[in-house]
């Protein structure tokens, strides 16, 4: 296509390891691996860790990972690099802030959380209430809808997604910021299903405190760790509620009392783990040269393509657009909704169209900027009107749920 000879990120795509002919649509959800990635893993093994052995941590700077990586992350947050840093998982760092921030709450004892949030965000918030219900902590949900308007003098705490992992609706994020500070209330953000692929300016949009994953659109592999974000003036007032030997001031002292550690340093728990820290480096590196305003560019227009062509060629099978319309409204994705969306996902993936399928009947689909094509775009439309033509997705073996839709 057109589009794609004047694509300036064309080239992005030859870093990534992607199988001939796949149409890989599922980068909101795994992000594939960049081809350095294999040597650099090779080296590691063989090299770092199996012949240096515990003399890396000196000789190959292991322990600087997190921070290395947070510094590398933090133009693609619109952040300073001391203020983010690799850790853990998405659910254990939203833990510690939304912890963090409860302590020491004055006179609130709400946490507040968007029903929509990610599953997982709404555990670990409820799990963190259960542990101070003897200080009276409760959790209020509410509909997306809803969220602005329940922020008062009884919040804590509040926790939001950026983008809604189901429709890609995407949030104001200045407006919302605003409001919660206006309110007092200070607002942790989950960047999961933007990191990466949105244009973030946490700085400019007076945010505080965020948390994301990195196998998603940044390409750090399966169950990559994750990150988090807190803005430099926050960063020593707040303590985390998760006292681990990484974060505590001098961690080869040995003490036997914690004292935390400065900056982002103090957000830090276990040992790192290096083979993911690694994965999730390599994945960083492929963003070098990609400027935030390109990336964003294309993935709005990417976007925009897949809903004009799905409602000129899938309408009339009863496909409908679950996503925004408006591309200022919507995150890297697009989702469409259908009846027997779970085989007609199915039907895809064995076309070489890989999106995949939320319940009841959402259909997602990642566009991630690096590197999807138009051409993809347009391919995997036309492949799914062609199982809707042919019936393809009525067959059984498109219908028989898998463990992972």
């Amino acid at each position: 296509m057109e589009m794609d000879r004047r694509d300036p990120l064309a080239r992005f795509r030859d870093l990534f390891d992607l199988p001939q002919g796949l149409i890989y649509l599922g980068g909101h959800s795994l992000g594939p691996p960049p081809r350095t990635m294999r040597a650099r893993a090779e080296g590691l093994i063989g090299r770092e860790w199996g012949k240096d052995l515990v003399a890396s941590w000196n000789r190959h700077d292991w322990l600087e990972l997190p921070q290395r990586i947070g510094a590398r992350l933090a133009p693609l947050l619109g952040a300073r690099e001391d203020e983010a840093i690799a850790a853990d998982s998405v659910s254990l760092n939203l833990f510690k802030l939304l912890g963090a921030l409860l302590r020491r709450a004055e006179g609130r004892s709400v946490v507040l959380a968007d029903e929509g949030n990610f599953p997982t965000d709404l555990y670990m918030a409820q799990g963190l209430v259960r542990l101070f219900e003897e200080s009276g902590a409760t959790l209020r949900l509410t509909a997306p809808e809803d969220f602005e308007a329940a922020l008062g003098p009884d919040v804590a705490v509040a926790t939001v997604s950026h983008v809604d992992f189901r429709t890609g609706r995407m949030l104001d994020m200045r407006a919302l910021t605003a409001a919660a500070r206006a309110e007092g209330v200070p607002l942790v953000w989950d960047l999961s299903h933007s990191g990466g692929a949105v244009d973030l300016r946490l700085n400019e949009d007076g945010v505080e405190y965020a948390v994301g994953c990195g196998y998603k659109y940044l390409s750090g592999g399966p169950g990559a760790p994750g990150f988090l974000y807190v803005a430099r003036e926050c960063q020593d007032a707040l303590e985390s509620p998760l006292w681990g030997w990484m974060g505590h001031a001098s961690p080869f002292d040995f003490a036997t009392r914690y004292r935390p550690a400065l900056g982002m340093l103090r957000f830090l728990a276990g040992t790192p783990p290096i083979l993911s820290m690694i994965a999730l480096e390599e994945g960083l590196r492929a963003f070098e040269g990609a400027g935030m305003t390109e990336l964003r560019g294309k993935s709005e227009a990417l976007g925009d393509l897949f809903l004009r062509l799905a409602g000129e060629r899938l309408a009339e099978f009863g496909v409908v657009p679950a996503s925004p319309a408006e591309a200022r409204e919507r995150g890297s994705q697009v989702s469409l909704r259908h009846p027997d969306g779970y085989a007609l996902v199915q039907a895809l993936i064995a076309r070489g169209v890989v999106g995949d399928f939320r319940g009841p009947d959402l259909m997602r689909f990642g566009l991630a900027p690096l590197y999807v094509r138009y051409v993809d775009v347009w391919n995997a439309v036309e492949a799914l009107r062609l199982i809707l033509v042919n019936g393809e997705h009525r067959e059984d073996r498109f219908r028989a749920r898998k463990r992972v839709p």
